[in-house]
Formats: C-alpha cells, structure tokens, sequence
C-alpha cells in the first residue's frame, strides 16, 4: 500500500485530504502542531474524526522543529509528502508577522529538508500554496503570471515557498508540485474566514461586517472540487527535477454580496450589514484560469456556490448545536 505523509493534517483542506486519500487506500499519517490561530478545539475534533473514521492517527508536531521532522520522514519513508501546513490569513500578519516567518518560511524548508532526504524514494511532494500571490490585478489569474507585488506578508511567504521550492528541485531534483488555492469553503472549515464568520454573525443577529460595500469579488471555490485535484495530483508521479504550479478555482468570480445572500437563503435568516471601507492586503478580485490543470489531469471544479454554501450551513448548524449541547453539560 502506497503511503503519503500530509502535514497540516488537523486543518481545515488537510483534514478533507486525508479521508478522501484514506478512501482510496493510502496509508496515511498526519502532523499538526494544533496551533491557537483559532480555536484548537475544531481542530482536535478533526483528528478525532480521521482517527475514528478512517484510523489516521496525527501526531502532535511542529514543522518547523526540522530534526523531528526528519526524524519522522525517515522512520516513516512515505511515497509521497502532502505539505498543507502554514500560518493562513492576511490581516493576522499585520500583528503576528514572526508567525508566518516560523511556520511558511522556516516550517516549509524543514519539509524540503525532509523530502530531500528521502532521495529517489519520494514520488512526489505536493504543497499549498495560495491564490494570494497574485496580488492585485486583473484576472482571469494565469500561472505565468509575473508575480512579483504581493499584497500582504502571507502572500509574499506563500510566493517564497514556491521559490525555495524551485531551488530544491533545482539542485536536488525533487519531483513537485504547488497548488494555488483559491478561496477554499465547506464544511469544517476555518473560522476565521468570511463564510464562516458571516454565518455566525446572522445567526446571532449581530452586525455582518462587509469590507468594500461587498465589492470585492472572490473565486470560491469548495473544498471536494479541491480534495479531487488533490486526489489525482498526490497519485501522480512526474519525473524527478520536475516542478509545477497549478491553479485550484472555480473559475468564476462572485461578489462577496452574493456570499452573503446564498447564507441567508442557507440558514434562513436576513444578515445585519454593515457597510466598511477596504482592508488592507486586501485585493479587490481573485479568478483562477484553470486551463493548465484541466489540460494535466481532467478536472475543473464544478461545485456552485449557492450549493456548497448549502453544504456548508447543514454541517455548520450540527456542529453549532453539538458546541452548545458540549457547553451546557
């Protein structure tokens, strides 16, 4: 049975990842170091579902403690590294910026480390990286694209990932892959992103903070178009020295107004808003050309948002609920 070792694994795309790699018989093993960004609380309810679903146990480790690393890689010999493991989000940055340093920067090379090490024994290592680099621009995105303004400190982390990646496959001959996400939604996912924070804010008849009047348009995409990319790239195996970077989108930018009304349609309720100016590291589109990745592997996300955002609230009013009933007792 082949294996694949996903870091990240107790977060929101890797925890999706790892059943659906489970699903079609991997033998996976996941690392997380169930940081506090937000609530470690979802996260360890995660893991405690991949281990009572699928029996993948995830170890408590920071990837950037690159002896410990290593040290796993080396006892485990995966055929495969999925490195989903970062510091996400864009204004935290504003405040936290060593964060992104310690887990994008100094985290993503122990992985290179740890793949390198591996030597011909690795197939593949696939990692995120982030529709972010792109900064502002008119779409739609191409991944030959100069991308050389980011927007925010995250997404000039993310940017040098993907070149601290071509430097290894470079000199060392990695076979790799990077993953543009573009706005990843669905259930269990990140409380700190807007489809999340906006579904509590109506239910709790709170104020919906909308940056840009709801302008500002985003490719949302949902997270089993996601896991399928993920699927079929994780079991590819491209000739050494070999790096690529794909786009993972829906292709179909919608304003963050038509978010807020396919969570009122969801959850029943009319949202509060309230109107505020732009953010900074913020950019006013996001639009995934998925051209490369359709032309690679046959696949372009199909899920529509007023769907997925469906899909989302039904998960999102069972887990509010258990959170409550877990409260109260």
């Amino acid at each position: 049975m082949a294996s694949i070792l996903v870091t990240g694994a107790a977060g929101f795309i890797g925890f999706h990842a790892c059943r659906r790699l489970a699903a079609d018989g991997w033998s996976v093993t996941g690392v997380d170091c169930f940081n506090a960004y937000y609530d470690p609380a979802l996260k360890r309810g995660r893991a405690e579902a991949l281990q009572a679903e699928h029996g993948i146990a995830v170890r408590d480790l920071d990837i950037a403690d690159d002896a410990a690393l290593k040290a796993l890689v080396l006892e485990l010999r995966p055929d495969r590294i999925l490195h989903l493991a970062a510091q996400a989000g864009v204004r935290y940055g504003f405040d936290h910026p060593f964060e992104y340093e310690h887990s994008n920067l100094k985290g993503h090379l122990s992985v290179l480390e740890a793949a390198r090490a591996l030597g011909d024994g690795l197939g593949h290592l696939v990692y995120a990286s982030s529709s972010s680099v792109y900064g502002e621009r008119e779409g739609p995105f191409k991944e030959s694209d100069a991308v050389d303004h980011p927007a925010s400190l995250y997404a000039a982390t993310k940017r040098a990932g993907e070149m601290m990646t071509e430097s290894y496959v470079s000199l060392f001959g990695l076979p790799a892959t990077g993953l543009r996400f573009f706005t990843v939604y669905g259930p269990w996912g990140r409380p700190d992103m807007a489809y999340f924070k906006f579904a509590e804010a109506i239910l709790e008849g709170r104020k919906l903070p909308l940056f840009d009047s709801g302008r500002g348009r985003r490719d949302f995409t949902y997270v089993d178009d996601v896991v399928e990319c993920l699927a079929r790239i994780c079991a590819d195996a491209p000739a050494r020295k070999t790096h690529r970077i794909f786009n993972i989108g829906g292709s179909n930018p919608r304003p963050t107004t038509d978010l807020v009304k396919a969570l009122e349609s969801s959850l029943g309720r009319t949202a509060q808003i309230e109107h505020l100016p732009p953010q900074p590291g913020d950019v006013s589109l996001t639009y995934a050309d998925t051209s490369a990745l359709e032309a690679a592997y046959d696949y372009k996300p199909v899920v529509k948002l007023e769907d997925g955002i469906a899909r989302f609230a039904d998960w999102y009013l069972g887990w509010r609920g258990d959170k409550a009933r877990s409260l109260a007792s």
